[in-house]
């Protein structure tokens, strides 16, 4: 591997990881419960950092970096995962409450070269990244969880995990996304890796 190769495959792992750390924090640390919603929270764009890994570099660093994060979650969350009764049901925790649903904001990055207007793509690719986790936790809450916990209300559980779940969730994606356009006229270069062609060339 030549010397400007070597650099450039290792600022991606520094980018990576400082993207992972920045949307660890904002996950964990900047976030407010949504009152109105049976439960859950609302971060400050932490999926932005990983979505922007998969714009950068693409796709398949952003899973990688994205897959990492969700393990971190699972780390953080893993108390959720023991309430499981049997091998599958922590199995199926694991993956739609955190692997694969956090695994999802890679595809943010899923419309960059697909559309002609950028802001448009990074809004669509977050809303479907959204989308995605939003099925994973909904799936995981109708199947998993209401069959250990039946919600007090006595709803169906699909529609309790509808509700609890889209309660958090659907504020998540618009401050992602409004936050996600704000940033990108001013940051517009490092979201297209502007500066990354550059040193490639």
């Amino acid at each position: 591997m030549s010397a400007p190769r070597r650099q450039l495959a290792i600022r991606k792992l520094v980018e990576s990881a400082i993207f992972i750390g920045i949307a660890t924090v904002l996950n964990e640390f900047i976030k407010v419960d949504a009152p109105w919603a049976f439960g859950g929270s609302i971060t400050l764009g932490s999926m932005l950092p990983l979505v922007l890994v998969a714009w950068r570099w693409g796709i398949r660093q952003g899973l990688f970096s994205a897959f990492v994060f969700s393990l971190i979650q699972l780390l953080l969350g893993i108390r959720n995962v023991t309430y499981g009764q049997n091998a599958f049901q922590m199995l199926a925790i694991a993956l739609l409450d955190y692997i694969v649903a956090y695994s999802a904001y890679s595809l943010g990055g899923l419309l960059k070269h697909r559309m002609k207007s950028k802001p448009l793509a990074l809004a669509l690719g977050i809303v479907l990244a959204g989308a995605l986790r939003f099925l994973c936790h909904f799936a995981s809450g109708w199947m998993i969880w209401n069959a250990l916990w039946p919600n007090e209300q006595g709803l169906p559980g699909a529609m309790y995990s509808l509700i609890y779940n889209g309660g958090y969730m659907l504020p998540e994606v618009i401050v992602a996304v409004a936050i996600g356009l704000l940033l990108y006229a001013p940051l517009k270069k490092y979201w297209l890796g502007e500066d990354i062609a550059r040193v490639r060339a």
